[in-house]
């Protein structure tokens, strides 16, 4: 056939090309306009004849987040609230508390209270419970209930809420709030300076700018760049961050998608502040995203020397879409590139398991790219930094204990048992972890591990196939087993889990800055930067300079 094709139909490439977009353009939008017209006739039905009275809008609202989990975590829908929120998080700036709050059941617990702002002025401290608002109980309001702490300026909020369990009452006095990128900078010593970079907001490339320049003047000959725990944010942002650090017009990151519009190269547009002072950077398991840019990319240039352990893996790029009545849609449209040609998304969400569930990409399967001077590195699984180091991984345990709030709870029965320490650094002795395991007993709080609820899921399965007596004593045994095994990683894992406790009450002392102060005096991941810094033969050769 294909010759026959060939003779009768001579048609120019760029008008076959045009033909197959047309076409696969009219078999989208016919099978689009189809299943748009059996979702809302649905939508009707549904509205019109369940048995129970329908919220149209909170039916929609899930309706769409549902059907864009399928597709990948960052893709998401944003209802009018959540546009505002989105807001927030790129510009860093609000009128609100000043406090970092998350909902647990039916009551706001403050995780932290950011220094001199509304919510530490009235006096909230990380951990207090607010179950009400104004006239609005937490527990009756099933929306976003921290949209409640928000306003204009100067407006008065009385609020109710549990400290240890005994109630209280504040009014929080609405102000703006800023939030910094470099809620910290700093030097280590006489000649080495470290800027914490938290989130790559609006403001984030002056911000680094600023640091880099102020630690300069004041004698910096080598500079540690802490991207620790960074989510990510706006690419711009990093682009003009490692801008800061290589010459105008370097390739920064590429962008491909399967729409030709989206596919950019990403250059650097100004001149640099200094293209030769030493540069360390860190990076762990939570650095994602943005961050990913500005580590890949220097260690692609050979500008700097990467240390911590492999990053998050979020290769992958995001645009916003304005919707119709203030709503909007977060899309990814492509893959970032570094300037080797490495992309490092960890997952594969093109081709999830029968659980619904991507699946990283394999180490075998990672293909090597070359550094400018000729480094082997590897796409598919995040930054791997130069220098990897052990006390930069996190352990399951430890990540259990963040996820149940264990080591969050703990600290807060600590600080009311201990109010007195002031300026003094708390330490964590050996019967202060006995007392935290303890504690972890007494309060029945769940590691929630893979088998644990494999386990949990079991007895349920069984509890309704009333088998559930017949396997008790095997589940009993199994449940000890696990437990036995949680206590031993515990005992494993001390001096990690130690460190935790001691960063999380050090917080509740002397808030963020007091972290930052103890970080450049006794953190070992800075150390270790520090002295490759300070081992010029040791960075050289890392870096094939």
């Amino acid at each position: 056939m294909y010759p026959y094709f060939k003779k009768k139909f001579i048609i120019p490439v760029a008008a076959a090309g045009m033909l197959f977009v047309g076409t696969s353009f009219k078999e989208d939008f016919f099978e689009i306009a189809k299943q748009i017209e059996i979702f809302t006739t649905l939508f009707k039905a549904v509205n019109t004849n369940y048995v129970d009275e329908t919220n149209p809008g909170d039916l929609m609202d899930k309706a769409i987040k549902s059907m864009l989990a399928s597709l990948d975590p960052y893709t998401v829908y944003f209802n009018e609230q959540d546009v505002v929120n989105f807001k927030i998080n790129n510009t860093g700036e609000y009128t609100g508390i000043g406090a970092l709050i998350s909902r647990k059941k039916d009551r706001l617990i403050v995780r932290e209270p950011y220094k001199n702002y509304p919510a530490d002025k009235a006096g909230l401290k990380a951990g207090d419970e607010i179950i009400q608002i104004g006239d609005i109980l937490i527990a009756d309001f099933k929306d976003d209930a921290s949209s409640l702490l928000k306003g204009t300026k100067n407006t008065k909020i009385n609020i109710k809420y549990l400290r240890q369990g005994k109630p209280f009452t504040t009014v929080l006095v609405l102000d703006e709030v800023d939030i910094k990128s470099v809620p910290f900078y700093g030097k280590i010593d006489d000649k080495t300076g470290y800027i914490v970079l938290a989130h790559f907001s609006r403001k984030a490339s002056n911000e680094v700018k600023e640091a880099l320049e102020k630690l300069k003047a004041d004698g910096a000959k080598q500079i540690v760049l802490d991207l620790r725990g960074n989510p990510g944010g706006l690419l711009n942002e990093a682009i003009d961050i490692c801008n800061l650090f290589v010459p105008k017009n370097e390739v920064i990151v590429t962008t491909k998608s399967r729409i030709e519009k989206h596919n950019n190269t990403y250059k650097t547009q100004k001149e640099p502040v200094d293209t030769e002072i030493p540069l360390a950077i860190l990076v762990n398991g939570r650095s994602a995203s943005a961050s990913e840019i500005v580590s890949g990319a220097l260690q692609d240039l050979d500008r700097a020397v990467i240390l911590g352990s492999r990053s998050f893996g979020k290769g992958l790029v995001q645009r916003s879409v304005d919707l119709t009545y203030g709503t909007q849609l977060k899309v990814t449209i492509s893959r970032y590139y570094t300037p080797s040609g490495r992309c490092i998304q960890a997952l594969d969400y093109a081709h999830k398991d029968k659980n619904g569930v991507a699946q990283k990409t394999d180490a075998k399967n990672y293909n090597a790219f070359k550094t400018r001077k000729g480094r082997t590195v590897y796409d598919g699984g995040g930054v791997l930094p130069d220098i990897e180091l052990e006390e930069a991984k996190t352990s399951a345990i430890a990540n259990a204990l963040i996820k149940n709030d264990g080591v969050f709870d703990y600290a807060t029965s600590y600080y009311y048992k201990n109010p007195n320490l002031g300026d003094k650094i708390p330490t964590i002795t050996d019967a202060d972890y006995t007392a935290f395991k303890q504690y972890l007993k007494t309060n029945k709080i769940t590691f929630d591990t893979e088998t644990e609820v494999a386990l949990k899921n079991t007895l349920a399965a069984a509890k309704n196939e009333k088998i559930d007596e017949t396997i008790a004593p095997e589940y009993q045994q199994l449940l000890a087993a696990l437990e036995k095994s949680e206590t031993t990683l515990l005992d494993k894992n001390q001096k990690e889990i130690k460190n935790m406790l001691q960063e999380e009450l050090i917080k509740r002392y002397q808030y963020q800055e007091g972290l930052y102060q103890f970080y450049i005096k006794n953190n070992s991941e800075i150390k270790r930067a520090v002295s490759v810094l300070n081992n010029q033969t040791e960075y050289k050769t890392i870096l094939k300079m």
